[in-house]
């Protein structure tokens, strides 16, 4: 599974919110719910969409450990 983190507002009777990590995947929903299931399709959506290569171009997966502020976040749950 992986992880995105997600800056998520409610204004009004909307709620709004983007992923950080995945620039361009963002949402408006009425629920906080719906808001999040929108991101999770939109990232989704991002991470399957075929990348075209040019000859001699190769796509690789980078390992990053994770962020100093995720080790805090869980000691404070």
């Amino acid at each position: 599974m992986m992880h995105y983190r997600a800056v998520i507002k409610r204004t009004d009777d909307w709620w709004i919110g983007w992923l950080v990590d995945l620039p361009g995947v963002n949402a408006q929903e009425r629920t906080r719910e719906e808001l999040l299931e929108s991101l999770r399709e939109g990232a989704k959506d991002m991470l399957e969409t075929e990348v075209p290569f040019e000859p001699g171009f190769e796509m690789e997966k980078v390992e990053v450990p994770e962020p100093e502020w995720v080790f805090k976040q869980a000691c404070l749950n």
